[in-house]
Formats: C-alpha cells, sequence, structure tokens
C-alpha cells in the first residue's frame, strides 16, 4: 500500500492551468523535506566525530580534518557517485513500471561498486606515509594516518548503505530513509562520546563510531526493505540477474562518479595545499571547518537534487518530458531561495559557529572572519548542484562530469593557487573565491 501510494505521488500528472507550477512545486517539497533532513543526518556522522575530535586539541583537529578528505577523496565520494548511477536506473525503471528491476539494479549497484572500492581500503593503511611523501606537516599526517586506518570498516557498510538509500529515494520512500538517519545519528553522539572519551580512544573511537553508526543504519534500512510491503513489488529478494551486465552498469556508474568527485577532489586538493602554507595547523583547521560547514549546508541543495533527479528520472521513464522540464524550473526557483535564506543565516552566526568546532580563540576568529565570503560561494555553488539533479534524472552523467572537470580544475584550482602562493592571501579567502569562480563557470556551461 506505502509503495502504491509512492507511486501515485510521483506518477499524479499536476494540475492545469495556473496551478500548473504550484503543483509542482507541493510534489518537489514533499520529497525535499524528508530528503534534506536525511542528507543533514547522513552527513551528520563525520561532522558528529569531528566536533567530538576537535575539543581534543587542534593537532587532533588538524589531523582527523586531513584524514576526512583524503578518505572521501578515495572513498566515500567515489561511492556516493558511483551509487548516483541507481537514480537514473532505478528512477527510470520505475517511472515506466519496471518495477522488478529496482531490485536487479541494486544488487548490481552493491557488486561493482564494491570491488571498485576494495582497494582503497588498502590506500587508507598508508595514508599517513602517502600525506608525509606530499610534504604534510609530519605530526597531523601521523595523526591522520592513525584516524585512517580506524576508517577502514566503514567503507565496507558504507556501500550496501549507499545502495540502499538510492533504491528506496527513486521510489519517494524518503520517510524510512529519514527515519533511519535519525537513528543512525542519535546513535552516534553516544557512541562517538563513549569511544572518544568514557573509553578513551580519542580520536580512533571517532573513527570506530563511525562503522557502528553505518551499521545501525544499514540493518534498519535491509530490514524495512525486506519486511515491508512498501517494496514488495521492486525486491524479490538476491537473483543471479544480479550478476549480469555489470559492465553496462559500470559504464554508467564511473561516469556519475567522475561528475561528483571531480568536484570534491578539488576541495580536497586545496586542503592538501593549505598544509603548505603558513601556520598549517590554523589553515588545515578553519578550511577544514569551512569546508565542512558549507558541505553540511549544501545538504539543502543537495536534497532538492535529489527530488528533481527522482521526479526528471521518473517523468521521463513515464515518457512525459515536459513534466520533467516543468520539475527543473521549479527546482531553481526553490534553490535560489534556500540559498538566499541559508547564506544570510551563516553571515549572522559567524560569531559563535566556531565554537562548536573548536575552543581556541585564534580559530574561532578565523572562522568568523571568512563566513560570509564562505556564504557567497555557497549561494552560487548550491544552484549548480541543483542542475546536477537533473542531469543525473536524465542520464546525462558525462556532461556534467566534463563541465565540473573544466569548472574546478581549469578555473578554480589555478585562481586558488595564484591567490596564495603569488599573491600571499590567507587560504580560505582563496578557496571561496576559487569556489565561486568553479560555480559561475558551471552555470555558464
Amino acid at each position: 500500500m506505502a509503495g502504491h501510494e509512492a507511486e501515485t505521488a510521483v506518477r499524479e500528472p499536476p494540475a492545469e492551468g495556473r496551478g500548473l507550477a504550484t503543483a509542482e512545486a507541493k510534489r518537489l517539497v514533499r520529497l525535499a523535506g524528508p530528503m534534506v533532513a536525511s542528507c543533514f543526518l547522513q552527513n551528520a556522522v563525520n561532522i558528529v566525530s569531528l566536533m567530538f575530535v576537535g575539543h581534543l586539541g587542534e593537532l587532533h583537529l588538524a589531523g582527523v580534518s586531513l584524514a576526512v578528505s583524503i578518505t572521501s577523496a578515495t572513498g566515500l565520494n567515489i561511492i556516493t557517485g558511483m551509487a548516483f548511477a541507481l537514480d537514473t536506473l532505478c528512477g527510470q525503471a520505475f517511472g515506466a513500471g519496471q518495477y522488478h528491476l529496482l531490485g536487479i539494479y541494486k544488487q548490481r549497484a552493491m557488486l561493482v561498486i564494491g570491488l571498485a572500492c576494495a582497494p582503497f581500503a588498502l590506500l587508507w593503511v598508508y595514508a599517513g606515509q602517502i600525506l608525509v611523501f606530499l610534504h604534510q606537516d609530519h605530526a597531523v599526517a601521523a595523526e591522520a594516518g592513525a584516524y585512517a586506518r580506524w576508517l577502514i570498516p566503514s567503507i565496507l557498510l558504507y556501500v550496501p548503505l549507499q545502495c540502499h538509500v538510492r533504491f528506496l529515494q527513486t521510489q519517494s520512500l524518503v520517510l524510512p530513509v529519514m527515519a533511519s538517519s535519525g537513528a543512525a545519528t542519535l546513535c552516534h553522539l553516544a557512541v562517538c562520546w563513549a569511544l572518544v572519551y568514557k573509553a578513551g580512544l580519542g580520536s580512533k573511537g571517532a573513527a570506530l563510531s563511525n562503522a557502528i553508526s553505518y551499521a545501525v543504519n544499514l540493518v534498519i534500512l535491509a530490514l524495512y526493505v525486506r519486511l515491508s510491503g512498501a517494496c514488495e513489488r521492486t525486491w524479490n529478494g538476491f537473483s543471479m540477474e544480479g550478476f549480469k551486465e555489470l559492465r553496462q552498469f559500470a559504464n554508467l556508474a564511473v561516469p556519475s562518479a567522475f561528475m561528483i568527485c571531480v568536484e570534491f577532489w578539488a576541495f580536497e586538493i586545496i586542503v592538501l595545499l593549505s598544509g603548505l602554507l603558513p601556520n598549517p595547523q590554523l589553515e588545515t583547521s578553519v578550511l577544514s571547518i569551512c569546508l565542512n560547514t558549507s558541505i553540511l549546508l549544501f545538504m539543502v541543495p543537495l536534497g532538492l537534487s535529489y527530488s528533481v533527479s527522482t521526479l526528471v528520472s521518473n517523468e521521463l521513464g513515464a515518457g512525459q518530458p515536459q513534466a520533467a522540464k516543468l520539475a527543473m524550473r521549479v527546482v531553481m526557483c526553490m534553490a535560489l531561495c534556500s540559498g538566499f535564506l541559508m547564506g544570510l543565516a551563516m553571515i549572522l552566526l559567524r560569531g559563535v559557529w566556531g565554537h562548536v568546532y573548536s575552543n581556541e580563540k585564534e580559530v574561532v576568529a578565523y572562522i568568523a572572519k571568512m563566513m560570509p565570503v564562505l556564504a557567497i560561494s555557497f549561494f552560487i555553488d548550491g544552484i549548480h548542484g541543483s542542475l546536477s539533479g537533473v542531469l543525473t534524472g536524465c542520464g546525462k552523467q558525462k556532461i556534467g562530469a566534463i563541465t565540473n572537470l573544466g569548472a574546478f580544475y581549469l578555473a578554480g584550482i589555478p585562481m586558488a593557487v595564484l591567490l596564495a602562493f603569488v599573491f600571499h592571501m590567507n587560504g580560505m579567502v582563496c578557496i571561496s573565491v576559487s569556489r565561486i569562480l568553479s560555480a559561475t563557470s558551471h552555470l555558464q556551461t
């Protein structure tokens, strides 16, 4: 019954006449609200870990910040990006009424993504040595390497977790995803506090708590898929079909991952470059906090991106391209409004936000100084994030990948390097200017 209601919410055509855009906006809000909340809660795992570690001292904060950047770039972002292929395949199959294909696509995704990401666990073992080779501060690199090693169990759980999330979201079953993410976040707060402070594991405890939280989230979603009647048409158990046509799935998953990763990799490169600036502990810490803040707020346009991706793929699968175009126009208006409000909030809270992450007065003051510049970059970046959802729903990830590659690596990073190492401006200003330039180039494309 729940599955039928979800299908009706997606497939029912909006009212004709003047209420057309309003009806479409309501459909997007019904999807986007829980999706935005889910994105916040899923991202809160790393944010909470960073907050707990930040109060252990500046060295711990810098090391864990660097480790999060490295492990995200060489694992978690790749998994998330490859899982975006399910947005296209499952979304269009659901819109076309080919419900049995959703379960098969999910199985293929878990197999292909798991095989692709297994080697990265080995890379995490030697993360500390690699960072030293890249001329990072030895103390910061050692702390980052230890944290990365304790994160290895997380990657084994993150693959099936992301596949379950995409599988449910493409059916508009967003409330279970939000509920499971909320339960996992609450669990993470308790486990992280217990391991970091009570058990005395420090940053290692924060890393281990990530795996526990992912496990809780995965178990809840897996039980929902198997026991709920909402998925009775889309999940029929494991099948040998899931082992076929793996190459075809990879042909879409790789561009999906590339579209997402080239953007995130650009920011991770900047984090590494910040370690080469004067006072690397301060620069790396503040830069990571600002980027994590930006990522946290980016969950709003990301939720809109997921929503419009679901609607566009469903409508295209159902043969209704005009409805897909309307969804794109409406989500752009919503992205503009939300971007303005979130940017304003960043400016108003600039004096207190740094205290959430650190007790160091120098760090807090630096963050307060950078937040207005970061707010501008977030506003522009949020618009192109929503457009990426449209491309995903259409299955045009290659276009997004090429656009991101040019915007960030031909415009953004060179500008950041020029400002930081030639004109000797501080690290965060360089990042913000480069992000604004990159996002603007993306929108023009």
